[in-house]
Parts: C-alpha cells; sequence; structure tokens
C-alpha cells in the first residue's frame, strides 16, 4: 500500500525511513552546535595554552591549514600551533628523504586534499626575499613544472 509521499508501507519500513531522517537532522543540530564551540587545551609538547576547535563552518580550526599526515591512533593529545607545525615539518622532511624520481609520480601527498594556502617551513622557505618551494610542495603539485626547480623530485 502507497503512502503518498512514494514510500512503500510495509511493517515498520516508513517508521524505520522516519527514525533514520530525525536521528540525522538531530546528529546535524548537534554536530553543529558543538562546532561552534573551540576548547582550551594544553599543548602535550610544551604544555602552552592554546585553543582548538572550529569556529564555524567556514571558520575551520587551525590545524586544518596543514596537510593530514597524522593518525589519530598515534596517540597524545593535540599540540599547540608551534609545536604541530615542528611535527608537520619532521614528518614531511623525514618522508620527502625517501622521495626518488622513480618512485615521486606515486607519492603519497598527491592524494591529500588540495589547499591553496601555502605554509612556510612546509612548502616553501624564504630566501634573500624569495620564496623557494620545498620537495613536499611539488610532491603536492604531482609533476614536473619545467623551471628547474632545486628542489624538484621529479
Amino acid at each position: 500500500m502507497s503512502h503518498g509521499l512514494g514510500f512503500v508501507w510495509h511493517k515498520g519500513k516508513v517508521f524505520s525511513i522516519f527514525f533514520v531522517y530525525l536521528y540525522s537532522y538531530k546528529f546535524k543540530q548537534l554536530y553543529l552546535y558543538n562546532m561552534n564551540t573551540t576548547k582550551m587545551k594544553i599543548c602535550s609538547s610544551c604544555e602552552s595554552e592554546f585553543s582548538c576547535g572550529d569556529i564555524s563552518l567556514e571558520n575551520k580550526c587551525w590545524c586544518n591549514d596543514f596537510p593530514p599526515i597524522f593518525n589519530l591512533s598515534e596517540g597524545g593529545d593535540c599540540l599547540c600551533p608551534v609545536c604541530f607545525k615542528e611535527a608537520c615539518e619532521d614528518k614531511i622532511d623525514a618522508y620527502t628523504e625517501t622521495i626518488t624520481p622513480l618512485n615521486a609520480p606515486k607519492n603519497k601527498a598527491i592524494s591529500l586534499p588540495k589547499t591553496e594556502k601555502l605554509i612556510e617551513g612546509i612548502d616553501y622557505y624564504l630566501e634573500n626575499g624569495n620564496m623557494v618551494f620545498k620537495t613536499w610542495y611539488h610532491l603536492k603539485r604531482g609533476t614536473c613544472c619545467g623551471n628547474d626547480c632545486r628542489h624538484c623530485p621529479y
């Protein structure tokens, strides 16, 4: 028997769909509510206090500017911006040391979400007022640009 909304009325089916819809709606509301709050945390490395969390859908936590290269299962609590940047630099530098022209085209950085924001120390460094792109930046590009860059892994 049809319900008039295109659902088939069969024992429990409409109720289940309705329940999932309400559950999703409430979850979304709770999620949006919780996103509008930041927490003050203590850095697990240097013990300084810092804010952590998304302010709004448009204004994400500062850590979202960094490449998603850490697994949550690696342990430890959040790091402050300074310590997190240092940890990213160390992990990325260790990874880029393993890159050769043979394995560069299939590197992990290519598949990461694209971002337009460049981070000094990770994507580039300054030399005499000029930006010098690091190996990580080139790996994210995915190909050689043909400009004979100093740190091109290709």
